[in-house]
């Protein structure tokens, strides 16, 4: 492995979440971090990190995000894409609409997760790929999850996500000879905000969302980065091969196609 010192990493929806603790993790690991998201502003984030204010389905906000990143650093050596929507009212009218049938779903939440987060990371994708051609190196991770693999949830959030693996693969092909590497990082369950208020999952085998970051990180130095370019990697199986822990020292078992 290859130390991430005084790289630069650009994390999209980083005011909370798996967002927040991959920016963490990376600016624990000695990189230049700059977090996104509409309120990361007002976001519990450490001081070294750098908050920009952007909503990702506003091109102007993500292009000045970006050129913000060029003038002050100089270069972009890792870009997270973390900022998802349609996850946001999924009660309404008093019916829990998550897991409804396709005919059923509110058509908001389509856009949401295919007009929003999807193409948001299409555009920030964009904007990192130009900067990285140009020095030959760096790396975008675009979390994704088995719902691209099976029916998890409901249809439009398994197509959000066959469309992430996608566009990994074919953003992966057309980059390779530039020495840039993409990919899709599924996690496991991750100790959310969200999913800890819930407080109806069983958080046994769970990861914190500094865990993904640690990951992000020993993609970053992995010299043989390239070779894994265009996959579908699982955290806690990268995680085993890397020898990377938990924060609270456990090792995640990964999940599989048939438990996920």
């Amino acid at each position: 492995m290859t130390s991430v010192q005084g790289q630069v990493a650009l994390v999209a929806g980083a005011s909370r979440g798996v967002g927040r603790g991959v920016a963490v993790s990376l600016a624990e690991a000695g990189m230049t971090v700059y977090a996104t998201g509409r309120s990361v502003a007002a976001a519990s984030l450490p001081p070294a990190i750098q908050p920009l204010t952007c909503d990702h389905t506003r091109d102007a906000d993500v292009a000045a995000a970006f050129e913000r990143v060029r003038t002050e650093a100089g270069r972009l050596d890792v870009l997270v894409n973390s900022a998802w929507g349609g996850y946001e009212r999924m009660v309404e009218d008093g019916a829990f609409t998550w897991p409804a049938r396709f005919w059923e779903q509110p058509l908001w939440r389509w856009e949401a997760m295919l007009g929003v987060s999807v193409r948001g990371a299409f555009v920030a994708s964009q904007h990192a790929a130009r900067m990285m051609v140009a020095a030959g190196r760096g790396l975008i991770v675009n979390m994704s999850y088995w719902a691209a693999q099976k029916h998890v949830g409901n249809v439009i959030y398994g197509v959000a996500k066959a469309a992430t693996d996608k566009l990994s693969a074919d953003m992966a092909h057309e980059l390779r000879e530039h020495g840039v590497a993409v990919v899709s990082l599924y996690p496991g369950l991750v100790r959310t905000e969200a999913v800890l208020a819930a407080g109806v999952f069983d958080l046994s085998n769970s990861e914190s969302p500094e865990f993904l970051g640690r990951v992000v990180s020993a993609l970053a130095g992995d010299p043989q980065l390239l070779d894994r370019s265009g996959q579908v990697l699982v955290a806690a199986a990268l995680a085993q091969e890397y020898g990377i822990r938990d924060a609270d020292d456990r090792a995640p078992v990964p999940l599989t196609l048939d438990d996920a």
